[in-house]
């Protein structure tokens, strides 16, 4: 294992960002349940997947420009799991830390999504990658960084984070943002009212439930969003979780599947005020590599 480099945050540090900003999730203005509804007017800029990768968010930072732009709001979603070679640590929780300091920075402006990465680490549920265990590969990293009694106490404070994360954003023109979408053949098993609540049980959680449907699911046909748009009273979606080589797809004239976590990474800002069309929607997406 390789050695980590020096902290510049400590244990203390690091549970009272993660905390703070457990906090401001949960009474953000713009809650409704567990759905974010942003208003009629500014910015908003979904990302994909970021599995750790600091270097798109510090270009999605400069992007953002949040101190001069305070109608620009940022949307965040898997952000731990990082790819890592044999011998080396999973530091992706150091992103998950920067983002939580982020929020607690620009509260009415940065906000999360639930993703089936960050599910899987509060319920413990493990996820094999490359016969590697992730989950266990994180917790290791954080408690070797922070040592074992104050690392523990980090991680019981990004559990904390992690379980205030809304499930879903929905804007005024009509376009759903959201980690995922559930399965076709979940379709009759899904609730999508499960936004409207802000309390889950583990049974909502795992699997067969709606929360786990919605941030897990992978095969979304016409038929699919034809009944997801009727439920929710939109017309298109942006997504993440599954992996686009080139950063981004669009699907079935609705739906555009992004991903950040890789130096062909994307992201998507649109505006709030205008009408928006998939074309419109899809011209504006942005690589991480036009970023200086």
């Amino acid at each position: 294992m390789t050695a980590p480099a020096p902290l510049s945050i400590t244990a203390n540090q690091a549970v009272d960002a993660l905390s703070r900003a457990a906090a401001l999730n949960r009474e953000d203005a713009l809650r409704d349940g567990s759905l974010l509804r942003l208003p009629d007017y500014g910015q908003v800029v979904m990302t994909g997947d970021l599995h750790g990768h600091r270097a798109n968010f510090a270009k999605l930072l400069r992007y953002a420009a949040l101190d001069r732009t305070p109608q620009r709001h940022v949307i965040l979603h898997e952000l731990i799991h990082e790819e890592v070679r044999p011998g080396q640590t999973d530091q992706s929780w150091q992103l998950l830390i920067e983002a939580a300091q982020l929020k607690c920075e620009f509260p009415e402006q940065v906000h999360f999504l639930q993703s089936n990465h960050e599910l899987a680490q509060i319920v413990g549920q493990h996820i094999s990658k490359g016969g590697r265990d992730v989950i266990e590969e994180y917790n290791t990293a954080v408690l070797y960084a922070f040592g074992p009694a104050p690392g523990r106490t980090v991680l019981d404070a990004m559990t904390d984070f992690i379980d205030s994360y809304p499930l879903a954003v929905r804007t005024p023109n009509r376009v759903w943002i959201s980690h995922s979408l559930p399965n076709e053949w979940d379709r009759a098993a899904f609730d999508p009212a499960i936004v409207s609540r802000r309390e889950f049980t583990r049974a909502d959680r795992t699997d067969g439930g709606s929360v786990y449907q919605l941030v897990w699911g992978r095969n979304h046909p016409m038929a699919l969003l034809d009944a997801l748009g009727k439920a929710w009273d939109v017309d298109f979606f942006l997504i993440g979780h599954q992996p686009q080589e080139m950063g981004f797809e669009v699907m079935h004239d609705r739906l555009i599947i992004l991903s950040s976590e890789h130096n062909h990474g994307a992201f998507l800002p649109f505006d709030l005020s205008k009408q928006m069309t998939l074309d419109a929607l899809t011209r504006n997406i942005r690589k991480f590599v036009e970023v200086a």
